[in-house]
């Protein structure tokens, strides 16, 4: 799978958010297993299964709600701008294709943009109910992401009372 696939798959969602931190302090929580299952509530645990630095190609496993596990690739690593996963297995096979693809923007007014797309294939009756359920996506991510500002800003209000 490559970056076309976030662009051309048929269900994609998409949400954005301004943050109060730096990119790479938004870089900074992307890299900590433990943020994860914090914000993006389907996620219970996150491992990486690749060294620091990450990179292209780092992988990692992801543990979900519904005994979903899923192994990850990335696509795209550009620090502190962009990053983009695949899964390369999945536990379900309801999923055919799965990525998501996150853009990092420093704004002028000392906020950072963050763009998540999210994009997948399904097999079987989940061609029928995902179109259903679509609207229930795309405002599940944003309130997922607005979960991921809000952690972000404290972590970052944490650190600097911590270098006070």
């Amino acid at each position: 799978m490559d970056l076309a696939f976030l662009e051309n798959a048929r269900n994609r969602y998409q949400a954005e958010v301004e943050i109060d931190a730096t990119p790479e302090q938004i870089f900074d929580s992307f890299e900590n297993a433990d943020d994860w299952p914090r914000w993006a509530t389907p996620i219970q645990n996150v491992e990486w299964t690749s060294p620091k630095p990450f990179g292209l190609g780092t992988t990692r496993t992801v543990s979900m709600s519904g005994d979903m596990v899923g192994d990850e690739v990335f696509i795209a690593w550009e620090y502190p701008k962009r990053m983009a996963f695949c899964f390369t297995a999945c536990s379900k096979s309801m999923t055919e294709s799965f990525a998501e693809d996150y853009l990092v923007t420093p704004l002028q007014n000392g906020k950072t943009r963050v763009t998540w797309t999210m994009a997948m294939e399904v097999r079987g009756v989940g061609r029928i109910t995902l179109p259903i359920f679509s609207p229930i996506m795309r405002i599940a991510n944003q309130w997922m992401l607005g979960r991921f500002k809000k952690l972000v800003e404290a972590n970052v209000k944490q650190s600097t009372q911590q270098a006070s």
